[in-house]
């Protein structure tokens, strides 16, 4: 994989955490490009690691063998639409698009020439490198493609496939949306500790800390996530009292409709883009 040239159209936060994660896993430096219509961000990419940079998409593109397309979806169509390069090429390549809401379809439709397209919805933990990113691969995409893509997406975290792209919204709802879940809930906890008269900065790392080591005991354990509840439960303790008045508001019910509501629209949005 590392003979391989990759190219980025687009030089936004998720395009240099990629390339950041890639490079800090030994990819060279050399072999990645990254393009962009505006300097600013590629200086700042080229001095940090040494990448390559052009502010001409073709070039890029004529240069690589895989690339990541990192525009945003409504800017998609008049990206690739303004390429002036013979796109027959184009079915030598693996295109990547971290695009949210633009289906494979459309892609291909945009792409013109039969290519092999892997769609991927990662999620912004990924600028920490603790990202989850959901796959899928269209039917001209190859084994070895696969693992290519792979590989690169796991330079900022975890990854996991799916079979069909419909896959793609429930990881929508599941991790590229749920950060601002876990957000929301801890910013609940937040605002009450400063009620209990915790100062901010108090109450900020106390949710944070709490938060982090509940992460670590779910990844260090291989007991179901319901058995580290009941571990810390006892019976008619405080934090019973507490689960009580969460299942009480239907919690777990709450969850799933919120989860639901948000396959809905990406199922929506696939559709207006």
């Amino acid at each position: 994989m590392t003979q391989k040239t990759i190219a980025f159209i687009g030089a936004g936060n998720m395009s240099a955490s990629i390339i950041a994660g890639l490079v800090k896993n030994g990819y060279p430096a050399d072999n990645i490009i990254a393009s962009n219509p505006s300097t600013p961000k590629l200086d700042a990419l080229s001095a940090q690691h040494s990448i390559k940079t052009t502010t001409d998409n073709n070039q890029a593109i004529e240069q690589a063998d895989v690339i990541i397309l990192s525009v945003k979806p409504q800017m998609m169509a008049g990206m690739l639409g303004d390429l002036s390069i013979d796109k027959s090429i184009f079915s030598h390549k693996l295109f990547i698009s971290i695009a949210a809401g633009l289906p494979v379809s459309r892609l291909e439709e945009l792409l013109v020439t039969p290519t092999a397209v892997v769609r991927t919805m990662p999620n912004t933990p990924s600028l920490l490198g603790l990202g989850m990113t959901g796959l899928y691969a269209s039917a001209a995409v190859s084994a070895e493609q696969k693992q290519v893509a792979e590989e690169i997406m796991q330079a900022v975290g975890k990854t996991v496939w799916v079979e069909e792209e419909s896959g793609i919204d429930k990881i929508t709802a599941l991790a590229g949306s749920a950060p601002a879940y876990f957000f929301l809930f801890m910013e609940g906890m937040e605002s009450k500790a400063i009620e209990l008269g915790f100062s901010p900065e108090a109450a900020r790392e106390i949710v944070s800390q709490v938060a982090t080591g509940s992460t670590e005991m779910v990844r260090q354990n291989d007991i179901s996530i319901a058995q580290l509840r009941t571990n810390v439960t006892s019976k008619g303790g405080t934090t019973a009292a507490a689960l009580n008045s969460f299942n009480d508001s239907n919690l777990t019910g709450i969850t799933a409709k919120a989860m639901d509501a948000a396959i809905a629209r990406a199922e929506e949005m696939a559709k207006t883009i």
